[in-house]
C-alpha cells in the first residue's frame, strides 16, 4: 500500500507524534527518550515561547494502517534574519527502514517549506539550540544522553540517498575524571583570578542562584553562542522558562560561576548527573512511577557519570585562562562526588576554542552527529 502522510491537527495526534519515537526504539539499549511531558510542551504552540519567532507543523506517516514515521517542519524566522537564509528545518524525525516512507515524509516537509518561500532545508534541528539536534553518524553502540538524539544507523544512508549533504558536524567526548585535581588548572586559576580580579561564587540555594544569576546565566549564553551554527538568541520569555525548568533541579556543587569585582557574570559551567539510565527506566514518563526513577537519579542513587551541559566565557575573557577558573571549581566537585567519567555533549568540530580546552584530559571521541542541508 502507498504511504499516507497526515498533518498533526489535534492533541491526540500530537501525543502519537511524541510516542512514536518511544515505540521505534523500545528495544534499543542505547536510546534515551525525551521526557514525554517536556516534549509535548515543546511542540505545543501555546506552551513554547519559541513560537514568538518560529512557525512549525508536524506530520505522521502511515503504511498498511500502521504509524511508520514522523517529521517536524520548522522555520526559525529569527535565525533566518540573523544568518541571511531562507531556510526551513526538519526535526523530531524518525522512520522505519523503508525508502518509500522516508521519501514521503521528506517530500511533505520540503513542499511545506517551498510553499512558505524557503530555499533550503537543514536538520535535524529544533526550534532553538536548546532542543535536540544533529543526526548520529558515529557511535551507534554508545548510550545517548538526555540532551541528544539517538537514531538507527540506516538514517544517514537515507539522507545521502535523498541528496542531503553534510552542513556541519558535532563531536562528543567521553572523559575520565582524574582521581586527584589537575594541579595546573589550580595554579592557572589562582593566577587568572588575581590578574583580572575575578572570583568564583558559590550560591547557598537554588532560589539564590535563580534570583542573582538566573537571567545573567542565559544572557551570557546568548552572548557567547551568538556565532555558533544556526543559533538564535533566547527571548526574555524563553529565559524565564529556562530558569523555571532547569535551575530547580541543578545540584549547586555542579555549577561554576565566575564574576568580576562588580558581581557581573563573566563565565560559567553547568553540569548535571547523567539521567540517561533513569529516563530509560522511566520510559520517558513522569507518571505514574517515572518520577521516582528521576528523583532517585537526582537526589539518592546518583549516576557515576556527569553531563557537561553548558560552558560559556564572556568574549573579552576568552583565551585568557578563565576556562581554567570555571573547570577548577567543577573538577573539585567531580572528584568529591565520585564521578568516574563525564560526557561533553555535542561540540562543533570546528570550534577550536572549546575543543582545545580538553587537551590535557584523558578522553575518547566516541560520537559524531551531523546537520544535513539540501537546496529546495
Amino acid at each position: 500500500m502507498a504511504v499516507t502522510v497526515v498533518k498533526v491537527e489535534n492533541r491526540m495526534q500530537l501525543k502519537q507524534f511524541v510516542r512514536f519515537g518511544y515505540e521505534l526504539y523500545k528495544d534499543n539499549p542505547y536510546y534515551v527518550p525525551e521526557l514525554y511531558e517536556d516534549a509535548l510542551s515543546t511542540l505545543r504552540k501555546d506552551r513554547n515561547a519559541a513560537f514568538e519567532f518560529c512557525d512549525a507543523d508536524y506530520f505522521l506517516a502511515y503504511k498498511d494502517g500502521r504509524l511508520v514515521g514522523r517529521i517536524a517542519a520548522i522555520i526559525n524566522n529569527r535565525a533566518n534574519e540573523k544568518w541571511g537564509h531562507k531556510a526551513a528545518r526538519f526535526g523530531w524525525v524518525d522512520f522505519i527502514d523503508d525508502a518509500e516512507v522516508v521519501d514521503a515524509l521528506f517530500a511533505t516537509a520540503e513542499a511545506w517549506a517551498r510553499e512558505r518561500g524557503m530555499e533550503e532545508m537543514h536538520g535535524p534541528l529544533g526550534f532553538t539550540d536548546f532542543d535536540r539536534e544533529g543526526m548520529l553518524v558515529e557511535g551507534f553502540d554508545r548510550l545517548a544522553t538526555m540532551a541528544t538524539i539517538y537514531n538507527h544507523p540506516y538514517y544517514p544512508r537515507h539522507m545521502e540517498r535523498m541528496g542531503y549533504a553534510k552542513d556541519v558536524d558535532w563531536i562528543e567526548y567521553l572523559f575520565k575524571v582524574p582521581p586527584t585535581k589537575w594541579d595546573k588548572a589550580e595554579r592557572i586559576s589562582a593566577i587568572v583570578e588575581r590578574k583580572y580580579n575575578l572570583r568564583v561564587v558559590q550560591c547557598k540555594s537554588r532560589s539564590e542562584l535563580a534570583k542573582r544569576y538566573g537571567k545573567s546565566l542565559f544572557e551570557l549564553v546568548n552572548e557567547c553562542y551568538v556565532d555558533l551554527y544556526g543559533y538564535s538568541a533566547l527571548s526574555s520569555r524563553q529565559i524565564e522558562s529556562m530558569i523555571k525548568i532547569y535551575l530547580p533541579v541543578i545540584d549547586l556543587r555542579l555549577v561554576s560561576l565566575v564574576v568580576d569585582q562588580d558581581d557581573n557574570l563573566v563565565a560559567m559551567g553547568v553540569s548535571m548527573y547523567s539521567l540517561a539510565d533513569a529516563l530509560r527506566k522511566a520510559k520517558g514518563r513522569l507518571f505514574p512511577f517515572g518520577w521516582w526513577h528521576l528523583a532517585k537519579a537526582l537526589f539518592f542513587k546518583r549516576s557515576k557519570r556527569v553531563d557537561l551541559l553548558l560552558v560559556a566565557v564572556k568574549p573579552e575573557y576568552q583565551s585568557k585562562g578563565v576556562f581554567a577558573v570555571v573547570f577548577n571549581r567543577l573538577q573539585s566537585a567531580f572528584i568529591d562526588i565520585g564521578f568516574v567519567d563525564a560526557e561533553s555533549n555535542p561540540e562543533l568540530e570546528d570550534n577550536e576554542k572549546v575543543r582545545s580546552q580538553w587537551d590535557n584530559f584523558e578522553k575518547e571521541q566516541h560520537k559524531r552527529r551531523r546537520a544535513y542541508k539540501k537546496m529546495l
